[in-house]
This record gives C-alpha cells, structure tokens and sequence, in this order.
C-alpha cells in the first residue's frame, strides 16, 4: 500500500517546511508514504527548500496553471509510479496533515473511495460572517447537485482511492473541489467526511481575487458540471417555463377574444409574445434531448477512458 501526500504550491518557501515537517512518514496499514510537491510556477525558493528537506518526487510548471491543473497532473504522476491513495493538502499550511492516518483510514478500511475534510468553517475565526455563510451555501448547493450529504464541500484536504482516480475527470481550470464531488456522486462513489481543526491563517488565499471572484468561479464550475450530469433537469425547467409564460398571453388573448366578440385586434402583442415564448419551450426541449445525447455520449467516452488509465497505469 503505497501512499501519495501532494502539495500544490505557489511561491511556499516560507510555509512549505511546516507542511513537510507535519505530514506523518508512517501510517498504520502503509507501507511507503511519498511526498510529492507541485511547483506551480514558483518564482522563489520553494523548489529548493522542498529538496533540502528531503523530497524527491516532483511535477514543475514553467508558469502559473492554477490549482485544477496542478491537481490533475500531481494525480498523474502518483498513479504513474504506483499511487494507492492520494491524499491532497495545502502548501500554505492552512490544514492539519498529523490528521493525514485519518483521512485515509477510511479508504485502507474499503469504506469510502473519497475522505473530505471538513473544515467546521463555522468556527474558523479569520472567516468574515459572510464568508461562513457563503461556505454554507456553497456546500448546500454542490450537495444538490451532486445528491451527497457533506458539510464542508469546499475543503481541499482529501484522501482519494486509486480506483477513484481512475474514474474522475477534471475539466475545469479553477478548482478541481466541487467538480470532482459532483462527479463522484453521480458515479456512486462513496465519500466520508471526518472533522478537523485547521491551521492558523498564514497569508490570503491565491486562488481568487476576493470572495466575488470566488463566487463566480465556484458557481460556473458547479453550473457546468451540473449540465454535465443532469441536463434534462435544467432544459425540462426552462421547457416548462417558458410554456407556462406562453399560456398566460394566450388565455388573455382568448379572454379578450369572447369577451370582446370576436374583436381582439388590439391584443396581437399577446400573440406575438405567447408565440415567443412557445418556440422558446420547444428550443428548451430540443437542447434537453440533444443534451442528453451527448451525456450518453460522454459516459461512453469517460468509460473507455477509465479503461485506458487502467493500462496506462498499470504499466
């Protein structure tokens, strides 16, 4: 059983030994812990404070990537050199990896593919009000995506099985955290939460600019992997919308038209728009059906590239 603790980092030179200093080098049911650090473009020392505090196992962007990238490459090159587990921490040190022979006991026990780390947001004293309550309806809001029950979808300390990895596909190029839930629910892979006590707060986040930066980069990840897996909800929504928007100025026309004997002249507009908004239904039907074709589609492909990874990998 070989386990893989990731890193990404961005300029860490000055965190990255606490980091390496925490992470536990022996596990109950391990039998090798591998450190690797994902430089993702750092233009200080972090790369050579990793290899003076003894890591060997490297992946080196020559620029800036962001964190969905690193994440995906750091994920293959621990499955190319024998991965069982991936565990994924933080090289700002805001997580506590003494807790990594937590995260991945459930995953060595065969009970859960996937360990998230559940951050209690509610009691991080450097999170703003607003903030706790955005974490709150972020998490509330991947959950009902992607059909899971966990309190903290945003934490990006996890422990992730091989076989896990080997079905999950990230796509998006800000955060692989509510993209890789709402795939795995979807998937019926099974995922834990256990409750940790982070860090205290080290320097502000790189990932996004503020908190509305944030808002809109996590809620386009959330809306494309949603259409990814649940499109006919979303068209057969707007289908029904649209229809009943049409319904309304077609009765009133109607009305009109009894009530007025036969002159409704005046109230083509009603009409025009209950027009509109049928072709607007009938173009909502015709996305949903096309749509769910190409979720069809996309199964078969992701289903074949499961099948290439495995021999990739294992080779």
């Amino acid at each position: 059983m070989k386990v893989f603790v990731q890193i990404p980092c961005l300029n860490e030179e000055h965190t990255l030994p606490l980091v390496l200093a925490t992470i536990p080098r022996e596990i109950e049911g391990v039998d090798e812990v591998e450190i690797l650090v994902i430089d993702d473009g750092s233009t200080d020392a972090t790369l050579e404070v990793a290899r003076r505090l003894g890591v060997t196992h490297f992946v080196h962007h020559t620029r800036n990537m962001g964190l969905a990238r690193s994440f995906r490459d750091g994920v293959d090159y621990a499955l190319r050199h024998g991965a069982d587990i991936v565990v994924n921490t933080d090289g700002d040190n805001q997580y506590p990896q003494e807790r990594i022979p937590d995260l991945v006991a459930p995953v060595i026990a065969g009970d859960a593919d996937i360990v998230i780390a559940d951050r209690q947001t509610s009691t991080i004293e450097h999170f703003s009000p607003f903030k706790k309550q955005m974490q709150r309806l972020g998490s509330s809001v991947v959950n009902a995506a992607a059909d899971t029950e966990l309190p903290d979808a945003a934490s990006g300390f996890r422990a992730y099985s091989r076989a896990s990895l080997l079905r999950l596909n990230v796509v998006t190029e800000f955060s692989y955290c509510m993209e890789t839930i709402i795939q795995a629910g979807h998937k019926r892979l099974r995922i834990a939460s256990i409750p940790v006590v982070t860090n205290a707060k080290t320097r502000e986040s790189r990932l996004f600019r503020n908190i509305w930066h944030h808002m809109y980069k996590s809620a386009s990840a959330i809306t494309r992997s949603y259409l990814m897996f649940k499109p006919q909800v979303v068209f057969t929504t707007l289908a029904l919308v649209f229809g009943l928007l049409a319904a309304v100025p077609f009765v009133r026309f109607l009305v009109l038209y009894v009530t007025s004997g036969g002159d409704a002249s005046g109230n083509v507009q009603s009409l025009i728009f209950g027009t509109v908004m049928v072709v607007a239904a009938l173009l909502s039907v015709a996305l949903g059906v096309l749509s769910d074709l190409q979720r069809t589609n996309r199964i078969l492909l992701e289903e074949q590239l499961e099948r290439l990874k495995e021999i990739q990998y294992r080779a």
